[in-house]
């Protein structure tokens, strides 16, 4: 036999014939498992060959679905917080120029019941900061020459007597405190009319009360307030509250001091009397010996005793 006829009986049946043998085979087997079951165990056989390999191809295309998630929910995340603590800044903001109104309108309130009979005249103002001495009880306020201020116009607070205006600039003005060293005014106590000068120490925010004679009456907790006799502070105003009462018989003069009724480090606000206020309260005309200091009025009668 020539290779042609071997390789002519050798080819088999024909591809059609097979395609209709194999559909023919699945058919039955279909038709087989559907009906009893029949491959039930190759199916669970090939899925726990199969399902592990489907779970490892498909796990970069998992992690990469989950980071993905993840880098957008930490975009979400961080723009939220974002937004939290910009609300956050503008509520601290909000409620701390609320506190800062109300303070503000406290302390404005609190001018009323020392200013009440100047309500219609003077000038309100803010301290801004303190002297750039650090030594020098004197303070700022943010009112100068163009709102009308001068020198030597009384400052008031809610309580009492703050100081005067020493120095004025076109903006702003300078104020020294009550407590300042070597600054007085007028005084007299409130229960028994006795007039003295108080002047700052300097020191620890007290003024004293200096040639007083011993046998002066004046207690511990008596009220000193302006008398007006110097023409810059209106007579009536709260000064200080005496603290200490010192009567040496070996001395003269006793030793008295004084807590200062009004206070920089308790107020923002003061008001400031203008000389239009101060006018209702003119300087009287004093005697040409009632001029000089007051210690050299107090030291006149001992020399004089002295015979010198």
């Amino acid at each position: 036999m020539s290779a042609y006829q071997e390789n002519f009986f050798a080819r088999g049946p024909s591809p059609l014939a097979r395609l209709t043998f194999f559909s023919l085979v699945s058919i039955a087997i279909m038709i087989a498992d559907h009906r009893f079951q029949a491959l039930s165990f190759v199916r669970l056989g090939v899925s726990a060959v199969i399902t592990p390999i489907e779970q490892v191809l498909r796990l970069p295309g998992t992690l990469a679905a989950r980071a993905s998630i993840y880098l957008v929910d930490q975009q979400r995340l961080a723009s939220e917080n974002a937004a939290l603590k910009a609300q956050v800044l503008d509520l601290a903001a909000a409620s701390q120029q609320a506190r800062l109104i109300r303070a503000e309108q406290a302390y404005l309130n609190a001018l009323g019941p020392a200013s009440a009979r100047f309500a219609d005249q003077g000038v309100v103002a803010e301290i801004i900061r303190d002297a750039r001495n650090p030594f020098a009880r004197k303070v700022v306020i943010d009112k100068g020459l163009s709102q009308g201020m001068q020198a030597g116009m009384a400052v008031i607070d809610g309580k009492g007597v703050i100081g005067q205006v020493t120095a004025v600039g076109m903006l702003t003005a300078e104020v020294t405190l009550t407590t300042e060293k070597d600054q007085s005014v007028p005084v007299m106590v409130v229960r028994n009319g006795v007039r003295a000068i108080a002047v700052g120490t300097g020191r620890d925010g007290t003024i004293d009360l200096p040639f007083i004679p011993v046998g002066a009456d004046v207690q511990v907790g008596d009220t000193l307030v302006s008398s007006g006799i110097d023409g810059t502070y209106p007579a009536g105003l709260a000064v200080a509250t005496v603290t200490v009462v010192d009567k040496n018989p070996a001395f003269p003069f006793a030793r008295i001091s004084a807590i200062p009724a009004a206070g920089t480090d308790q107020q923002r606000f003061v008001k400031v009397l203008t000389y239009a206020e101060n006018s209702k309260y003119p300087r009287p005309d004093v005697k040409t010996d009632e001029r000089k200091p007051a210690a050299e009025r107090a030291a006149g009668p001992a020399r004089r005793r002295d015979g010198r």
